[in-house]
């Protein structure tokens, strides 16, 4: 088996009293394309960029090709692309003296890849050669992510990389993301808080919950699996159900969500006063990343 490219071990990250990741263990495999879910302040960018080294840990380690993430050589980090949460483009620089800029620090540089998107996303010889701070967010976004597409990365890292686009521009970017970079083995983690680009997109998810991995898994299957079961407590037996991601409680009645055990939901769905219901991608995220 490869070794994982990314392997984070019992990571933890305060930011004053609050503590965002939680003795966090996680692993990225070659080839490996998944999508980070996880509510709003849950911490996936603070994850991601635990991951690339650019913020401290407070504990456990984080390696990439095998090296620390903290001090990656000059040939690993020729290896990683990154759309981050916010642009951070040279904006007083132009599309064209920018990309130039980066292409001297990657051997793999693709010139051809480069002319193409740009071409096929709008950049004409005005936009070209205007200052990146005249663009649109949208037009912003697309060129950072033709800057982390340009060197054919081994592992690409997006967090957040379509919410400037509007719909056209957040299919090209799909497309292309699964045409060219997905098609080429390229490994990618990919955060996004539009789950039907996931969906499209993803072969595996991994729902980050209280600072630690709560469940992760290949798309197909989560979904294929995923039920709710609703009854009365005297319906349920007693512990935990094979398979149970989570338990609350809704008035009399008690909500388990699990990853369905055929045999045992069968024999559960021919007692009076349960239902059993299946989710869709949105109402596991609900589920998994519910407070409490």
């Amino acid at each position: 088996m490869n070794a994982p490219l990314v392997q984070m071990s019992s990571v933890t990250k305060h930011f004053g009293a609050r503590q965002v990741l939680d003795r966090l263990d996680w692993q990225v495999a070659p080839g490996q394309v998944i999508g980070l879910l996880g509510r709003n302040g849950a911490g996936k960018s603070t994850l991601l960029e635990c991951m690339l080294g650019l913020r401290e840990v407070d504990g456990g380690t984080v390696s990439m090709f095998g090296e620390d993430a903290a001090a990656l050589s000059d040939g690993a980090r020729a290896r990683i692309g990154y759309v981050p949460q916010k642009s951070d483009l040279f904006d007083w620089l132009t599309p064209l003296q920018m990309l130039e800029y980066f292409q001297a620090m990657y051997p793999r540089w693709n010139k051809g890849k480069v002319e193409g998107l740009l071409s096929r996303w709008g950049f004409d010889p005005y936009k070209r050669n205007s200052p990146i701070k005249k663009l649109s967010g949208g037009e912003q976004q697309r060129l950072s992510i033709i800057r982390a597409l340009a060197h054919d990365p081994d592992l690409l890292i997006l967090d957040e990389p379509v919410s400037a686009l509007d719909p056209v521009g957040r299919r090209d970017f799909l497309r292309e993301l699964v045409d060219q970079v997905i098609e080429r083995g390229t490994t990618v983690v990919f955060s996004t808080h539009i789950l039907s680009d996931l969906e499209r997109v993803a072969f595996d998810l991994a729902f980050l919950k209280d600072g630690r991995i709560a469940l992760q898994g290949q798309t197909d299957a989560l979904l294929e699996g995923a039920r709710r079961v609703v009854a009365a407590p005297h319906a349920l037996p007693a512990g935990r159900l094979q398979g149970e991601l989570r338990r609350s409680y809704e008035g009399p009645l008690t909500s388990v969500i699990v990853q369905a055990d055929y045999a045992q939901l069968a024999q559960l769905a021919g007692k009076p006063g349960v239902r059993i219901e299946t989710l869709s991608l949105e109402d596991l995220f609900i589920e998994m990343t519910r407070e409490g």
